[in-house]
Formats: structure tokens, sequence, C-alpha cells
């Protein structure tokens, strides 16, 4: 299964945005306008596909984790592991809303 098209998050009144908690003029922030995300989901899409039956992981997210990682010199567990307390992180890789659990994570 491919990823689905994400749709125009709805404010939330109990969770504000990312774009309204960070700094807009981080240096993630600024890449992350600058970098051309829609060629990552295009050229990406057919790489990382489900096979459980949930909707596949998004490209930009893929995209965005390896270069953090590459970017900080982090393992895979690091990176996973700073995205999850950092909202630059999130913002980068195409979240709207903060989250304190990875969309990769396995729920327990």
């Amino acid at each position: 299964m491919k990823p689905h098209p994400r749709a125009e998050e709805q404010d939330d009144l109990l969770r504000p945005r990312l774009t309204d908690m960070i700094d807009m003029r981080h240096e993630l922030a600024k890449l992350a306008a600058l970098i051309n995300w829609e060629f990552f989901e295009r050229e990406w899409a057919g790489f990382f596909p489900s096979t459980t039956g949930r909707p596949a992981t998004s490209p930009r997210l893929v995209a965005g984790l390896l270069y953090l990682r590459h970017a900080y010199g982090l393992s895979d567990e690091a990176v996973v592991a700073r995205w999850v307390e950092n909202p630059y992180h999130q913002h980068f890789c195409g979240e709207v809303f903060f989250s304190t659990v990875h969309r990769s994570t396995p729920s327990r």
C-alpha cells in the first residue's frame, strides 16, 4: 500500500500547531521551506510500502529523518528519539501538530 496524501489538518483546540510553537527563523524551519518535498513524495512513493494494511510511511518523513540523521551524526534509534522530543525536527519532517509518539512506533 502506498502512502496516502496528507489531508489538510484541521485546527485542534487542545493541540497547538507546530508553526505556533516554534521560531520560523530557525535553520530547520527555513530549510524545510526551501526543499521541494513534492519531489520526494513523487519519486520515493513506491520505496516504503506497507505490508501490514496500514498506510505506508511518508516519503517526506523518511527523507527528513535521513537528513537529520546525517546532519547531526545520529544513529537510527537516536534520530527517532530526538524526533519525539524536538518540535523543530517534527516540523522539518512534515508534522502539523506536536506528537510525543513517532508514527512508525508500534503502539503498546
